[in-house]
């Protein structure tokens, strides 16, 4: 093999650091990473240490390969010597003999309680029966068995106890459903940059390499002071490739955001805003979301604990909404019966969708024709995974119009997704308590059908409150499955990473 011939020149041109650099990776034998020279003590900061590695890189000196490795990590430490929530309440159950009412839990266990019964039920270690005025907890077979062994998950946390576990090698049910604990578990990633030297970069060493400092800035102090005649100068190489600099630009997320409100604002649309805290009241129930809704329990929202509660002052409207989950008020409906509490109504929540925001917006702009949009955060405890996020963006939005239907509805809907660049998108029936008729919609995305959202009409016990008669379309779009299927992105986390390099090489449009 002919091994390259260094030019003299290039020597003479090289840095103090990159000079270190050569002589460091010779001494390990031609290959190391940052973490080993810095061990070594050839070199104090990572920064230094890849600044010279790429410049040698581009002298073709050497050459820097990447290995990324993502691993699960504990966060909460605690949880393995205190246990699981389910693994204290089992004990809680046996030592009171199988069997114990949920309020006498809770009194044992207040911190935890409420999170320890939804996972009793969830993995069968106890059943829950009404008897008289109490909810009873028993421990079911697989509920006595689970307190002479370490459960799966359990057994899992307390490897992770010991060190980060890569995620191929973890068993996947049991992540999601540790992450759906939350703060219990965390991805990490971990990025290995290895440098190799080139034969070029070995024949550079060969040829003898002499580290002296070196001056890279002449100031006055070292001209008055005659230094200068005495100093090595650091040599610049006009010739030089420089490192390739990208222009600034915006996040995509914040161009797509900036894409969708051009839309919209083109087709006469305003935009609409709602605070992230609001009372369940307006969140759930005027959007006439029955109290004992799936959707409430903490599985699904986030309550607050300060301020633990928001007081609604309109009593009228409080009454009207009272009477319409009851008994229908006066809208016809026979409503959903039981009694209506103020108590569950006034809980304070971090949104759940930006319908809040339409419906708070026609409580302020109830004549028609009034059309209105919002591009907005919401909060859901959803386990993270490819396409779900506890935090994360709905396109919301309402025409109030006397004409509007819901051939208006689809129509709109196939014309906001075709100006975003995508014609093919299904619709089939759905269920919001809130809409009837509704929707959902989807997009055949890598070999599955995604969902991207849902929309319907507003119902007249929605409407009845704020005396709005006029025809109310809705709709809410997910935001960042909207980004997913424009850049073809397969996991949704990846849009809030904070990788240079993409953002760098994502397309300007």
């Amino acid at each position: 093999m002919v091994i390259p011939m260094v030019d003299k020149e290039i020597l003479k041109g090289l840095s103090y650091n990159e000079k270190r650099l050569l002589l460091a990776l010779d001494a390990r034998k031609g290959t190391a990473t940052s973490a080993e020279l810095i061990e070594d003590g050839s070199f104090e900061l990572d920064v230094e240490v890849m600044r010279s590695a790429l410049w040698l890189e581009s002298r073709q000196m050497a050459t820097i390969t990447e290995d990324v490795q993502k691993y699960i990590a504990l966060e909460d430490t605690s949880v393995v010597d205190k246990g699981l929530p389910e693994r204290i309440a089992i004990e809680c159950i046996s030592k009171a003999g199988g069997k114990m009412s949920m309020d006498e839990l809770s009194e044992v266990i207040p911190d935890v309680s409420k999170v320890a019964i939804g996972w009793l039920k969830r993995k069968g270690l106890a059943t829950i029966s009404r008897e008289g005025d109490s909810n009873m907890l028993t421990l079911t077979d697989a509920g006595r068995d689970a307190l002479g062994k370490v459960l799966p998950d359990e057994a899992f946390l307390k490897l992770l106890a010991e060190g980060n576990i890569r995620e191929e090698d973890a068993d996947k049910n049991i992540v999601k459903d540790l992450k759906g604990r939350q703060g219990l578990i965390a991805d990490k990633t971990v990025t290995t940059r290895t440098i190799v030297l080139t034969d070029l970069g070995k024949e550079a060493v060969a040829c003898g390499i002499e580290l002296k400092p070196e001056v890279t800035e002449i100031t006055d102090r070292i001209i008055q002071s005659g230094e200068w005649k005495d100093v090595e100068f650091r040599r610049y190489d006009v010739n030089t490739v420089a490192p390739e600099i990208a222009p600034a630009k915006k996040h995509p997320l914040s161009r797509l955001g900036a894409q969708v409100r051009r839309i919209f604002t083109d087709m006469g649309f305003t935009e609409m805003s709602s605070e992230y805290v609001q009372p369940a009241f307006w969140n759930l129930d005027v959007l006439y979301t029955p109290q004992d809704h799936p959707a409430r329990d903490l599985q699904d929202t986030f309550y607050l604990e300060s301020p633990a509660s928001i007081h609604i002052d309109d009593e009228e409207l409080v009454d009207t909404i009272r009477n319409i989950h009851e008994n229908g008020g006066d809208t016809g409906s026979i409503g959903w019966g039981g009694k209506w509490s103020r108590e569950k109504a006034e809980m304070a929540l971090l949104r759940t969708h930006s319908t809040v925001s339409s419906i708070r917006y026609i409580a302020e702009h109830p004549d028609a024709p009034k059309k209105a949009f919002s591009i907005s955060r919401i909060f859901r405890n959803e386990s993270l995974d490819s396409t779900h996020l506890p935090e994360f963006t709905q396109i919301e939005g309402i025409i109030i119009d006397e004409n509007a239907d819901f051939d208006m509805l689809i129509s709109l809907i196939r014309e906001f997704y075709a100006r975003m660049g995508f014609d093919q998108i299904r619709i089939r029936p759905g269920y919001f308590p809130y809409t009837e008729p509704s929707l959902e919609l989807e997009v055949f995305f890598h070999g599955k059908w995604m969902e991207l959202g849902g929309a319907g009409m507003f119902r007249p016990e929605v409407l009845a409150p704020f005396g709005v008669t006029t025809p109310v379309l809705a709709w809410g779009f997910g935001f960042e499955r909207l980004a997913m299927l424009k850049w073809d992105i397969k996991d949704i986390r990846d849009l809030y990473i904070s990788d240079i390099d993409a953002l760098k090489k994502n397309p300007v449009f």
